[in-house]
């Protein structure tokens, strides 16, 4: 679609919204100043740069092998570029993980990673614009073979996870520093039985001495923000997992923690938009990694569901989106990794925008005054009102490609890039 066309358009849509008392233009202003964090992992199957191959582990799998794959930390941030190029909106982030450091080709063990490993993601995200979050990587490693970190009957075990999720605090506190803004430095560890347990509470008061250590030091909300997440289960520990949602609920309660609602770590039938409004009335703020389950914690690519779309109204719904972060986690090696970032990218801003767009007030009115026939009628007017406009000028605004011109540069970076790697 033409330029003129786009704008005539948003025109036309621009009038339908205003008579159902929806100010299109303040929607994109309220939508602009929301960053989405994309996650590093998209872009080389959760492999890191730490060398050694070994496997993922800790619940873990990524399938398919389309070429192209990063290798490096210049590949990816490469490939990271072109994905932020075809994304609407500034001030995008990053989601980083601690095996993706720049190691030299040396053996830096977990324990032993520093700010300056990182330093090379410092100066590319300041030279872009980039927030940075960050977070420990507790799997994948010959001290978490047997499933368990923080919560683990060895204590030397134990301690040498804690001193990992202790320098990751104060990377993500560097990261904090020298790019202005806070990074989200989110735990997520994968502890749990394959089988029934005969002891649930040991494991659970091990994980919470564990996490108070790494928490000691005390280090300033303008540098990071710690989170933690809680998941059902995962491959290797079906039965039982250490950091439930209740027990990371109650952590993050008591501690003034963050608390990380991941879209597939719940039961398939259970959504994370209801549990928003729920958590922020008793943590601080919440983070968010929006994924898709197919009938379990698969991380498929982020479609435009109706789940998708019922967490970004409670998003906005909420009032405090500033207390809300969003960051994305999924991966897919079976189509081009790349335009699989821009897919859900797109799709988690899409959403933000209908959200936006919401005939809130003619809503909340409605339902204060117990006329549920009307506010039932208005929710699937809005549906079918024209949405779609209102994005296409979105994307045209920011200088991102309209509709599905974006997959065009895909195509191109492929011959002249990923294919050739």
């Amino acid at each position: 679609m033409s330029t003129e066309k786009t704008e005539q358009a948003y025109a036309l849509a621009k009038e339908r919204y205003a008579a159902v008392g929806v100010d299109t233009d303040a929607a994109i202003k309220a939508l602009a100043r929301i960053p989405v964090s994309l996650h590093c992992w998209q872009g080389d199957d959760i492999g890191g740069f730490e060398g050694g191959g070994s496997d993922l582990g800790g619940g873990l799998a990524v399938t398919g092998n389309y070429p192209g794959k990063a290798t490096t930390p210049d590949q990816l941030r490469s490939d990271l570029d072109v994905a932020y190029s075809l994304i609407p909106g500034k001030g995008h982030r990053l989601n980083l993980h601690a095996l993706y450091g720049e190691f030299g080709g040396k053996k830096v063990d977990r324990d032993e990673i520093t700010p300056e490993h990182f330093q090379g993601w410092i100066e590319w995200a300041k030279a872009n614009g980039h927030g940075v979050d960050f977070n420990p990587s507790y799997f994948a490693h010959p001290k978490a073979e047997d499933g368990f970190t923080l919560a683990h009957t060895d204590q030397g075990i134990r301690d040498f996870w804690v001193e990992h999720g202790i320098r990751c605090r104060d990377i993500g506190a560097a990261f904090g520093a020298a790019l202005g803004t806070p990074a989200v430095t989110n735990f997520w560890m994968p502890d749990g039985y394959k089988d029934t347990p005969a002891d649930r509470t040991g494991p659970r008061l091990r994980m919470s001495d564990s996490l108070d250590r790494i928490f000691e030091k005390t280090i300033s909300s303008d540098l990071n923000l710690d989170a933690v997440e809680p998941k059902l289960f995962g491959i290797g520990s079906e039965s039982y997992v250490v950091g439930s949602h209740e027990y990371y609920l109650g952590y993050a309660i008591t501690r003034d923690k963050l608390l990380c609602l991941d879209a597939g770590h719940f039961h398939p039938t259970e959504s994370i938009a209801d549990k928003i409004s729920s958590v922020m009335l008793y943590v601080p703020e919440i983070l968010l990694h929006v994924s898709r389950g197919v009938r379990w914690d698969s991380d498929h690519v982020v479609t435009f569901t109706e789940d998708l779309q019922n967490i970004a109204l409670e998003i906005v719904r909420t009032g405090n989106v500033d207390k809300i972060h969003i960051g994305l986690d999924f991966f897919d090696a079976q189509i081009n990794r790349v335009a699989a970032w821009v897919i859900g990218t797109r799709n988690m801003i899409r959403a933000l925008l209908l959200a936006h767009l919401e005939p809130a007030e003619r809503l909340r009115s409605a339902e204060l005054e117990a006329d549920f026939t009307t506010r039932l009628v208005l929710m699937e007017e809005a549906k079918s009102l024209p949405w779609g406009a209102v994005w296409d000028h979105y994307c045209a605004t920011n200088d991102a490609p309209v509709g599905e011109n974006w997959l065009t540069t895909i195509r191109q970076y492929e011959q002249d890039v990923l294919f050739k790697r």
